[in-house]
């Protein structure tokens, strides 16, 4: 099977950890750069890491590049590729852009002598055309056109890959679960020492923890990927690959998980969407404030994801929240790794602890900070002591 470019998209600031999972899973990095990663495999490869990636957004299988001057050049070019080897005749298709050039003023122009393209080729080879719509949740061909250059992708993962299925309850403001491995990557945790999560909202940081320390394929709840809509989609290796990543991933953790939050109704959410995702019996869930969390002694981190206030009157309020963060960490968490997430780098100094990293996200629009610190069991001062001979 031919090998092509493979392009990984991905949320601003989180090409680092997407990189460091391709080498992981053996892929080669080809070029990183804000908001992806490329490599090169072949379609089947797709599978892989639609299943495995954590914090890829669309796995984006390259068909051709070629030089389009205008929208007919386009089409032209578009109509070379053998669409009938990969979509069926009666199929359906979406067609996304991002288009960037001078002769081109609506990209949804663009959208629509792409699909033609497509579906002339089929009815003209088939006798038959495909369906075509916005929907993601079938077979997507993704149009990249800049200036003249163009790039033209299947979308094999269809919906992205933070959908994976499980969160049924979504709250109010919910991190995305793709920036949630992240965040747990960057904080190096993958099941050595407890994770604690005060604040959990959803769930999402705890259950992607979960996932994480049980070395589960993050794909694993998700029942439908674009590449399940192209022709020659082998179900058996599929499912034989499913039937893999759940014998190579654990039962059991050998670390507590703990969420919390002050808001029943957030714990109930976060608790169902667990239950879908499979790691329920795994994370124990409480109503609490974050100040009466019981942490259990020995080691391991506590990321808390607070609000950032977007009214004046609001960030006054959380002002006191964010120094009892600060307190939080210092009394209750010694011995452990406290991790601060936030859009407001104002309010982050209230917590009053030096952070020994700043580490910069994204979270949709928001650039956002997650910030390290070290909270010592006794004094640093204490630390450093040698003991007496």
């Amino acid at each position: 099977m031919k090998k092509n470019r493979i392009l990984i998209t991905c949320a601003k600031g989180i090409a680092p950890y997407l990189k460091e999972e391709l080498l992981q899973l053996g892929f080669p990095v080809l070029s990183e750069n804000v908001a992806g990663v490329a490599t090169e495999g072949t379609l089947e490869d797709t599978l892989r890491l639609n299943l495995f990636l954590r914090t890829g957004h669309r796995v984006l299988f390259l068909l051709r590049e070629f030089i389009a001057e205008d929208a007919e050049s386009l089409y032209e070019e578009l109509s070379w590729i053998a669409w009938e080897e990969y979509i069926a005749e009666d199929g359906y298709i979406c067609v996304t852009s991002s288009v960037e050039n001078p002769n081109i003023r609506d990209s949804r122009y663009a959208n629509v002598r792409c699909k033609d393209a497509i579906v002339d080729r089929i009815r003209e080879k088939c006798r038959q055309r495909p369906d075509s719509g916005p929907q993601q949740d079938r077979a997507v061909v993704s149009l990249y056109w800049k200036e003249e250059h163009c790039s033209v992708y299947f979308d094999t993962s269809g919906e992205p890959l933070s959908r994976r299925g499980y969160r049924k309850i979504p709250m109010s403001a919910p991190m995305q679960e793709t920036l949630a491995a992240a965040v747990i990557m960057a904080a190096g945790w993958s099941g050595t020492g407890h994770f604690i999560n005060p604040m959990c909202g959803s769930g999402t940081l705890a259950i992607e923890s979960a996932l994480t320390a049980l070395n589960r394929a993050s794909g694993m709840v998700r029942n439908n990927f674009g590449f399940m809509h192209l022709k020659g989609f082998d179900k058996s290796k599929w499912s034989d690959m499913r039937a893999q990543a759940k014998r190579d991933a654990k039962s059991r953790l050998d670390c507590r998980i703990i969420a919390t939050d002050i808001s029943k109704q957030a714990v109930e959410a976060a608790r169902k969407n667990a239950a879908t995702a499979g790691v329920e019996h795994l994370i124990e869930f409480n109503i609490c404030d974050y100040s009466e969390i019981d942490v259990p002694s020995g080691t391991g981190i506590v990321v808390m994801n607070p609000e950032y206030g977007e009214r004046m009157g609001k960030i006054k309020e959380l002002e006191s929240v964010y120094r009892g963060i600060g307190d939080f960490f210092k009394q209750k968490c010694r011995g452990y790794s406290g991790y601060l997430f936030t859009g407001n780098l104002d309010l982050a100094k209230k917590v009053g602890l030096k952070a020994k990293r700043r580490i910069p996200f994204f979270n949709g629009p928001i650039e956002c900070r997650l910030f390290e610190f070290e909270l010592y069991e006794g004094s640093r001062k204490d630390k450093r002591r040698p003991e007496n001979g």
